[in-house]
């Protein structure tokens, strides 16, 4: 008789889990990946909302390959155009992502069903706050929204964070729709680019964020739970970017930077100290 599948397994489809080993492989190939905190031993199995900035392209596989290495692999509320897309698509939605159209008019039974899902799910559901990719000049958050704040508050679902830094000198930010290879190759050569220089991902896991006083329904209180989850994305961004307080080293030309951040430190609280 075989073995029971432990609880992680069992609720992770099998497609899933090679697209993570795959990950694996091509995470090691591209860089060195650095994990410092850890997820709470307590909210293991149990339902969790998990937010992270969004920095560039390449970052959701660092961040599949850092949770992975912490012992559990969550699943992601993507946008429709990647679960539409052919072939990956197909995959992706084998794999039990959430779906999220940004701009349409679904947008709201979307995290509502989302909700329901996650009150008894035993695998973290992982989101970004901001929506995309930040195009603040110094790469810092963007303002974002209250969805996933709205979304632990009516669940009563506890929220923890994930600051990263490094996965945008992997791949470019290139352009929001590609009509051909001219579109493609800046991404391809920025890859490759970063096979030989090897960049250090850095991804820190922070605690649960304290959200024990508000409610979901109160006036203003979404605002305040989605406030001290930015700013705590932030706190410890500041510690991975210590030699980058202001602005990246990495230039990417390709990337908007018409955007600004209400969560930004100021160059003193930025600082190394």
């Amino acid at each position: 008789m075989s073995a029971p599948q432990s609880p992680r397994r069992a609720q992770t489809p099998l497609v899933w889990r090679v697209m993570c080993a795959i990950d694996a492989a091509v995470v090691r190939s591209v860089g060195k990946i650095e994990i410092t905190g850890e997820f709470p031993a307590e909210l293991r199995g149990k339902p969790v909302l998990v937010t992270a900035n969004h920095i560039g392209m390449f970052d959701p596989f660092v961040l599949m390959e850092a949770c992975r290495k912490a012992g559990f692999l969550p699943r992601f509320m993507l946008t429709g155009g990647l679960l539409d897309a052919p072939v990956l698509g197909f995959f992706l939605r084998a794999a039990g992502h959430l779906r999220v159209d940004r701009g349409k008019a679904n947008i709201a039974d979307a995290f509502g069903r989302a909700t329901e899902t996650l009150k008894t799910a035993q695998v973290p559901l992982l989101l970004y706050p901001e929506g995309r990719v930040s195009r603040e000049p110094g790469l810092w958050p963007e303002r974002g929204k209250t969805g996933a704040a709205r979304m632990a508050l009516n669940g009563g679902v506890p929220v923890v964070t994930i600051s990263q830094w490094g996965a945008h000198e992997a791949v470019c930010w290139g352009t929001e729709t590609v009509s051909g290879w001219a579109d493609v190759k800046p991404l391809v050569v920025s890859f490759f680019k970063a096979v030989r220089r090897r960049p250090v991902f850095r991804v820190h896991f922070g605690p649960r964020v304290d959200l024990s006083d508000l409610a979901d329904g109160k006036p203003g209180d979404a605002v305040k739970a989605h406030a001290r989850i930015m700013r705590q994305i932030t706190e410890h961004l500041v510690e991975l970017r210590k030699s980058e307080p202001d602005t990246p080293a990495f230039h990417d030309p390709t990337r908007p930077t018409d955007s600004v951040s209400p969560w930004r430190p100021t160059v003193e609280t930025a600082q190394p100290k």
